[in-house]
């Protein structure tokens, strides 16, 4: 994943694609670790792994959201 400095070196478009692949990362992720809950067939190292995976996933979302985000002063 990038540094936070990269992020504010990259174009709008390329967040925005970046955004999507991250997006689709997290879903997939997600899923992924539900089948597995599901059929019990997980360590649980795994799954703590997994889920970890996810939240920074998350965060990388919620970064470029930010970026991509004017702030608008009310």
């Amino acid at each position: 994943m990038n540094a936070p400095n990269e992020l504010s070196m990259k174009n709008d478009e390329v967040l925005r694609v970046e955004l999507e692949v991250f997006r689709r990362q997290h879903r997939d992720l997600d899923a992924e670790i539900a089948e597995l809950q599901l059929s019990g067939g997980m360590n649980q190292l795994t799954l703590q792994r997994m889920k970890k995976q996810k939240l920074r996933l998350k965060d990388m979302i919620a970064r470029i959201e930010d970026r991509l985000t004017p702030d608008i002063i009310a």
